[in-house]
């Protein structure tokens, strides 16, 4: 199977850069991008401030994200008007929305899907009116999900099944605008992220609210490989009650004061790192768009090197506002040096090093063939080993023999000795003393 998407990979990725060399020429001769229509008197398009904050309106000159797709993993994508066009297939993965993924799931947040997608692709209504996406000619995948109670399949049954269908269905960037809470994520996800990383895809999470409970990042924000969006104000300061802090924030965007089309049409405010991260999807859609031929790692490099620093912030990268704050017009337009890894870090090696110790020890495996070996020669015939109580030719001229040398003179002597000294006080007895 590795084979096999690693050679469509490669077919993929040279037609892209073919097509990045028919733009490139185009550009040299001296076509541009036709403007995107846009009327400045417009209410809708006034309220939309980051559009010029962001400079996105300035990147449009360039691409507005045409040939990417978009997967919205959330509660579904209306069928609002400014929406027409843009979502091109969808699926449910919680079991109570749609085929289509068209369908609002949710009893209190099912227009959330239709928010998110609106400010990631939304086309807007007529004559350059109505809400416009960041990336408005990008395509969109509607994948419903089910949040809390309103599914029976568990969640991370659903994100996993949705990840995969987005990147099988051809999704480019895929958005998470959701929270667990957690620090950590179910194992199932394991292979789904890994599955999006291996085919090329950017996948752009929310950092989570602070104003919901959410006091440090969570799950899927603290996997490794993917672009953690934190939330900021209108004036780029941190927003206290709409995003969180943590070590995994890749980019700040706008999270406050955000516009957004419900699934029956209306247009509503709202606020949440829910909101910031379609933004920075939008732009990975507008920097895919412009640069057919740089993988995802390289996309998520252009976001995140070309970020505005914050004025608050304390170093690079900031707990709160990560490499600082995005700009479209640089990450499509500045010259950044290409990488070879992803900046926000590998999920295959995470998995490797602290997923390893429940892992089941690999069965060993022969490194060659068994060789043949000729039998061994018989075996000499058994001799039988003599007792150590009884002498042997070696005890014999080496221990007993000298023993005997020197033992039997040595008797005789103190034999002959004491027979001596007896015969001296015999003597001795018996003589007469002189008178």
């Amino acid at each position: 199977m590795r084979v096999r998407e690693s050679r469509w990979r490669r077919v993929r990725r040279a037609l892209l850069v073919l097509l990045a060399g028919a733009v490139a020429v185009l550009t040299l001769s001296g076509a541009s991008a036709a403007p995107v229509p846009d009327d400045a008197s417009d209410p809708v398009r006034a309220a939309q401030y980051w559009l010029d904050s962001s400079g996105i309106r300035q990147a449009w000159q360039t691409t507005r994200g045409a040939g990417v797709r978009i997967a919205v993993i959330d509660t579904g994508v209306g069928h609002a008007p400014e929406l027409d066009g843009a979502v091109v297939a969808g699926t449910d993965v919680s079991g109570v929305g749609s085929s289509d993924g068209r369908t609002p799931v949710g009893a209190t947040d099912s227009n959330h899907g239709s928010w998110v997608a609106s400010l990631a692709a939304a086309r807007g209504t007529a004559a350059g009116t109505g809400m416009i996406g960041v990336a408005p000619e990008a395509e969109i995948l509607a994948i419903s999900v089910g949040f809390g109670t309103t599914s029976s399949v568990p969640f991370a049954t659903q994100i996993a099944r949705a990840i995969r269908w987005a990147v099988d269905h051809g999704a480019g960037v895929i958005n998470l605008s959701f929270t667990t809470n957690t620090l950590d994520w179910d194992q199932s996800w394991d292979d789904a992220f890994e599955y999006a990383f291996d085919h090329d895809v950017v996948v752009v999470v929310a950092a989570g609210n602070r104003g919901s409970g959410t006091t440090r990042v969570g799950a899927p924000a603290t996997i490794p490989g993917v672009l953690t969006v934190a939330g900021v104000d209108p004036t780029g300061k941190a927003s206290i009650e709409a995003s969180t802090q943590g070590i995994t924030i890749g980019v700040s965007a706008p999270s406050e004061q955000l516009l957004g089309v419900s699934a029956d049409g209306r247009l509503v405010t709202w606020s949440g790192t829910s909101g910031a991260a379609p933004i920075v999807a939008g732009i990975a859609a507008l920097v895919r768009s412009a640069h057919p031929e740089l993988d995802a790692n390289n996309v998520i490099e252009r976001i995140i090197r070309t970020a505005h620093p914050a004025a608050a912030a304390t170093k690079v990268p900031d707990n709160t506002y990560g490499y600082g704050l995005v700009d479209a017009a640089a990450a499509v337009s500045a010259s950044v040096p290409t990488v070879t890894q992803n900046p926000m870090g590998s999920l295959a090696e995470w998995i490797r090093i602290y997923r390893r110790a429940t892992a089941a020890p690999p069965s060993p495996q022969p490194t060659s063939s068994p060789v043949a070996i000729d039998p061994l020669p018989s075996a000499d015939e058994g001799r039988t080993t003599p007792s150590p109580l009884l002498p042997t030719p070696y005890t014999l001229l080496y221990g007993t023999l000298p023993l005997i040398a020197f033992t039997v003179p040595a008797i005789l002597g103190a034999l002959g000795v004491t027979a001596a000294v007896r015969r001296i006080k015999l003597a001795r007895a018996t003589r007469t003393p002189s008178r």
